[in-house]
This record gives C-alpha cells, structure tokens and sequence, in this order.
C-alpha cells in the first residue's frame, strides 16, 4: 500500500541536558537534521521557556519536523514527517538520536495518507499542468 508521507515519533530519553536547554544547539541540531535527510527548508521557529525547555519547528517543502525538550528529565520528543519517498526521515531521526546523545531512544513509524489499496504511487504534489487538464 502507498502512503503520501512517513511520520515518525521519535522518543529521545536519556540524553544530555545540557544540549537539550541550549536554544542554538537545538535549533542547529533540527535545522542539520533536515539538511542531513536532503529536505527543502522553508522556514524555522524556535521558543525557548523559563526557567527551561524548548519548543521549535522546521518546516520543510516536505512536509516538517519538530521537537520539544525538557532537559530536567534528559528528554525530548520530536515528530520528523515527509511526505513523497525522496527524502529519508530516519536519516534525520538517527543523525539527532547521535547529537543530543540519546541513550534510550524510541521510533514509531506511522504511515500517513494511505490513499492507494494498489502498488501505484501517488504525487505528493501535483504539477500546473495537470492542474490545467482538470481546469
């Protein structure tokens, strides 16, 4: 069965708190990740908390990945979700499993617009001109 993206939720325990409360580390860690995995970068949001804690987002042409940590726990969550079959999420998980030195990490993998019973993939995006046919 096709699906139209790969979403993945990534559990990231143990790790470093002293990356996980650093804005700049998180959002450069983030930001590498999607380039590591080949993405489009569109845009990048970032929020740090007081006293601790970060929340941010890449938003890829692909679709995004995100995170939220809290570095009193060593941990953080973070979703990675592409869509079309160019760009590998995993690369992306397990390039960010190694920056923040997850020790006890965890991966779901959700396939996401299941549209197609049959093996036929399905265009993530549609192009102008067959816009211009159904027009």
């Amino acid at each position: 069965m096709y699906a139209l993206g790969t979403h993945l939720l990534v559990e990231l325990r143990d790790c470093n708190p002293d990356i996980l409360k650093d804005l700049t580390k998180v959002k450069e860690a983030l930001v590498s990740a999607a380039k590591e995995a080949k993405a489009t970068i569109i845009d990048v949001s970032f929020h740090e908390f007081s006293p601790f804690g970060i929340s941010g987002m890449v938003v890829i042409a692909e679709s995004h990945l995100s995170i939220h940590t809290w570095p009193e726990y060593g941990f953080a969550a973070v979703d990675i979700f592409t869509c079309g079959d160019l760009i590998k999420p995993e690369v992306a998980a397990n390039y960010l499993i190694g920056v923040f030195d997850s020790k006890n990490p965890s991966i779901v993998e959700m396939k996401r617009g299941l549209l197609s019973c049959s093996n036929e993939r399905l265009p993530h995006k549609i192009c102008e001109s067959e816009l211009e046919m159904v027009g």
